[in-house]
């Protein structure tokens, strides 16, 4: 019987999208995009992809991608299937706007155990909007099961997953029994370009789309963080022309005035 995988990924806006693309709703506490502000999947939940089709060449497995989201756009979120995944399932809903990490774990674990029969969960080790690197580690605690992080290369051998582990000196190896999450980290490699035959595939597929009915899940009592204030950070600048009889002493005054700034 093929490994089953779930790959969880996450549509954000594309991180080369120009700051004049957005502006802060301070009354809202929400960024609000102009029409041209494009999203992409998330680069790092990319590579959890490519790790999971280097798996699926190597060992055979079937792939299922799972996004959560109120909005999605349909030739961004089908860029997996494009890369080779096998399946894709939204978790679509009004209710999933702005969710909080604790939410988006609750509600991945409901449709995670909706799906059953998984041997690996894979993510991307933190999302590129808001970088908190908590939803894999919320969800793994969620199922009760074992959680490696960081991972720059994934192998399934003998009912366990093996990971080459960043660490801050190299890497380390490290197993788990399956099933089991693991993030995966940009130092697996680029992920592989859609061919024009899996764009043509993903075109034609029609994911399975579920809700919070689908999925039973009462959303009212998951949200535990509340956002006091989203703003951009005000920027103070001075200049300060500094003064000499020549070169040397304008240097010298120079230097001095960095030491009191204690930036030499």
């Amino acid at each position: 019987m093929a490994t089953k995988i779930i790959v969880c990924v996450k549509q954000v806006l594309d991180p080369e999208t120009p700051l004049s693309a957005f502006k802060i709703d301070r009354d809202a506490k929400k960024a609000v995009f102009s029409p041209g502000a494009d999203p992409v999947i998330n680069g790092f939940d990319e590579v959890a992809v490519e790790a999971a089709l280097r798996i699926k060449e190597s060992a055979g497995a079937s792939i299922t991608v799972l996004s959560m989201g109120k909005t999605f756009v349909p030739d961004v979120i089908r860029k997996p299937l494009a890369m080779g995944a096998d399946n894709l399932i939204l978790l679509q809903d009004d209710a999933f706007e702005r969710p909080d990490s604790y939410m988006v774990a609750n509600v991945l674990a409901a449709a995670i155990r909706k799906i059953g029969g998984f041997d690996l969960i894979l993510c991307g080790r933190q999302a590129s909007d808001w970088d908190n690197a908590q939803v894999p580690l919320g969800l793994a605690e969620l199922m009760n099961l074992p959680c490696i992080t960081v991972a720059k290369k994934v192998d399934l051998v003998d009912g366990h997953v093996r990971v080459h582990r960043i660490t801050a000196d190299g890497y380390e190896i490290a197993e788990a029994p399956l099933p089991a999450v693991v993030t995966v980290s940009n130092e697996l490699g680029e992920p592989r370009t859609p061919t024009i035959k899996g764009i043509m595939r993903a075109a034609g597929a029609k994911p399975t789309v579920w809700g919070r009915d689908e999925l039973g899940v009462d959303v009212a009592g998951l949200s535990r963080i509340e956002t006091a204030d989203v703003f951009i950070p005000a920027r103070e600048r001075r200049c300060e022309f500094i003064e000499g009889e020549d070169e040397a002493d304008a240097g010298r005054k120079l230097a001095l005035k960095l030491r009191e700034a204690k930036i030499i």
